[in-house]
């Protein structure tokens, strides 16, 4: 878990960092630089004063209480040892402070996902400010509404489950699916962005000058990155070194391919020939679809929500990003809400035993696989469709209030002046490159 957790450090600074990098025009390089890896710093310092406490700890089915602030609470005084996190099996724990870790790389990277859908104009002080409040009121609570629950051990009788299972957060209620973060990291995070897209405006120029990215070579290091760490993501999610982490990785694995081969297929048959963006995009896009499935699908549907993730986020990018008319810089929508949203719902069909998913049961008092005859697709995909919307709705209305209270207070973008300059020079004092 130590080591999962160190992947996903990996996949933000440096991964995103570059991958988002490469993507802006030079004079704005080292400004998704310094956003990324200070957003991420800033997100998981709040992490252990409060944010791990409100995501996962006993409160109500919206916000977990305040019980674990400052990460208080996890030396046991009296057995003189370290508290215990619960994973999925009875009987098998980790360190409380590894799992605390763990989620907190997922709420960094989350919050830094953000910053590449208004890049190249928003002010720093901005962009510190918003994430503060989104991860308080979006992130923390979703990942709360989607993951919190009691804990298998806590099962020890069948007459404990109607009580324990109202203890838990309202989407585990529900019987959504969310393996490693389809809802809590990817929806969430690109609602966000593109309100902010919205909020903050088109970038001077837009689709008039040339705003093509300056390194693609950097995109594709970076896209190589977050494939490499993507597998502390979701192999990690399974908390245990298990067949459940092994069916994740070997899903990250296949359906990121498969996703690029798409994208590339899609580019070919729509302009003629495939690029290196395209490829690195499609890399993306596999790994975003496959987060909620990663540990719920068989291999089969992991390569088939690949696919459809490929194509479907090429269509992100381009069709959709044209009728939604926002300068969504970075595509975070196109690629993390498109993606996160097709992984989502794919995630209710192949997790059917019909079609090789594991589809367990979320009684702990027997943990029982569920009969093919027993489980329907469409009942499944509804649970899906609603946690998805839940997600949406709470991250929309979030993002646009905090934008206007940081509106507000500080205003959301530089002078046109200093973003015709570069935020490299005008944010920083720095350019990336000697000229």
């Amino acid at each position: 878990m130590m080591v999962c957790t160190l992947l996903v450090v990996f996949m933000a600074i440096p991964g995103l960092a570059l991958f988002y990098g490469g993507l802006v025009r030079s004079k704005n390089m080292l400004s998704v630089l310094m956003q990324v890896m200070v957003v991420f710093s800033m997100v998981v310092v709040l992490w252990g004063i409060y944010g791990y406490s409100l995501a996962f700890t006993e409160g109500n089915a919206f916000f977990g209480g305040l019980d674990r602030l400052f990460l208080a609470g996890t030396w046991d005084n009296v057995a003189g040892t370290f508290t215990p996190a619960a994973t999925f099996s009875k009987g098998v724990v980790i360190p409380e402070l590894v799992f605390a870790a763990f989620q907190a790389t997922f709420a960094g990277i989350t919050c830094a996902l953000i910053v590449g859908a208004f890049a190249e104009r928003m002010k720093f002080s901005a962009v510190l400010l918003f994430t503060a409040i989104w991860f308080t009121f979006s992130y923390a609570p979703i990942a709360h509404m989607v993951w919190f629950w009691m804990g298998p051990d806590a099962y020890a009788s069948a007459d404990l489950v109607d009580g324990l299972n109202a203890k838990a957060g309202y989407i585990w209620q529900m019987g959504a699916l969310d393996f490693a973060g389809g809802t809590v990291v990817h929806i969430n995070a690109a609602v966000a962005g593109l309100v902010g897209a919205y909020m903050v405006g088109k970038r001077i120029g837009y689709g008039k000058e040339s705003m093509a990215p300056h390194s693609l070579t950097l995109t594709m290091v970076g896209a190589s990155m977050l494939w490499v760490g993507w597998f502390g993501f979701n192999a990690g999610s399974a908390l245990e070194a298990n067949g459940f982490a092994a069916l994740a990785f070997i899903n990250t694995l296949i359906a990121t391919a498969a996703a690029v081969l798409a994208w590339c297929l899609g580019e070919s048959l729509g302009k003629g020939k495939a690029s290196m963006l395209g490829a690195a995009s499609g890399a993306v896009a596999g790994l975003v679809a496959i987060t909620p499935a990663a540990g719920n699908v068989g291999v089969g549907g992991a390569m088939i929500i690949g696919v459809v993730a490929g194509f479907a986020c090429l269509w992100g990018v381009n069709g959709l990003k044209k009728l939604l008319g926002a300068d969504d810089s970075l595509d975070v929508f196109g690629v993390h809400g498109v993606g996160g949203i097709v992984g989502a719902l794919m995630t209710g069909v192949f997790n059917s035993p019909n079609l090789g998913g594991p589809s367990l049961v979320a009684d702990w008092t027997t943990v029982a696989m569920v009969a093919p005859d027993a489980y329907t697709i469409a009942g499944q995909v509804w649970t899906q469709a609603k946690a998805v919307l839940i997600t949406i709705v709470w991250s929309g209305v979030v993002s646009v209030i905090a934008f206007k209270v940081v509106d507000l207070m500080i205003g959301l973008r530089v002078t046109e002046e200093q973003e015709r300059e570069g935020l490299d020079i005008s944010s920083h004092g720095e350019t990336a490159y000697n000229r």
